[in-house]
């Protein structure tokens, strides 16, 4: 992926990474379009970010995302980039399914059903285009699971092998699969996040994201030096001793 001169729809994307990630690349010369699920925040957006455009969608929804997807292309025809943001995350406990069967069914259709129907509304479109990406959004925990939220890192394992699977399939097309890990960022996607002193700045995150975009445009997986300890321990041997540090330090990583 080229780091400039894109048309980039970002659902999931009014706050947190999403929108850090959004502004940063509309700063680097690309249109940038945000999706949401709340009116007010996507008219604040517009009016606090010229020139970012936004759109309504719940991405949990497919009559919505297929309206969306409609609108994003009437408007912005030479769209090339997809990134399918959206996620939620819930802490569970496994032994009391009225704790988390109703849970688990919300984070995988958020975070795995919501990622498919997007890139099933935008991949003829992206084929048609001499050079389009699909920006996939895993995560650390993909590789090494957090104790209270299972249903969360099985999803973010699932995206991860979706994204290797489609990359495959994709290959002789125009479009590449790229495959976004981040660590704990400093987000509100679990309480107490934003202030934790293990989660990882938003600022800082997302600055080494661009950075990684644009020293690598070939890269298949973006990952800033935070997440390796994750997703790298079963090959240096030492994923046991990663998985007992995560669970001790962190309890509401990402």
């Amino acid at each position: 992926m080229e780091i400039s001169g894109n048309t980039v729809f970002i659902p999931g994307a009014t706050s947190g990474i999403g929108l850090a990630l959004a502004l940063a690349l509309r700063d680097k010369g690309n249109t940038v379009i945000v999706g949401g699920r709340r009116a007010e925040l996507l008219e604040r957006i517009a009016a606090e970010h010229p020139g970012v455009d936004t759109v309504r969608i719940d991405t949990t929804d497919p009559a919505s995302i297929a309206a969306a997807a409609n609108e994003v292309l009437a408007r912005h025809p030479n769209l090339n980039v997809l990134v399918t943001m959206a996620g939620i995350m819930r802490v569970e406990d496994w032994r009391k399914p009225e704790s988390f069967l109703a849970s688990a069914e919300s984070v995988i259709t958020t975070n795995l059903l919501g990622p498919i129907r997007l890139i099933a509304a935008f991949i003829q479109h992206l084929t048609e285009q001499p050079d389009a990406t699909i920006v996939t959004v895993s995560s650390g925990l993909a590789f090494a699971p957090l104790k209270v939220t299972p249903s969360y890192n099985a999803s973010k394992a699932a995206i991860h092998m979706l994204s290797e699977s489609i990359r495959l399939q994709l290959a002789d097309t125009s479009v590449r699969v790229v495959e976004l890990e981040p660590p704990s960022v400093r987000t509100a996607l679990l309480p107490g996040q934003e202030d934790s002193e293990f989660a990882m700045p938003l600022e800082e995150f997302v600055a080494e994201v661009v950075a990684l975009l644009e020293a690598q445009p070939d890269a298949r997986e973006i990952q800033v030096e935070r997440v390796k300890f994750l997703r790298y321990g079963e090959a240096r041997g030492d994923y046991d001793q990663v998985v007992a540090t995560l669970n001790a330090s962190d309890p509401h990583g990402k």
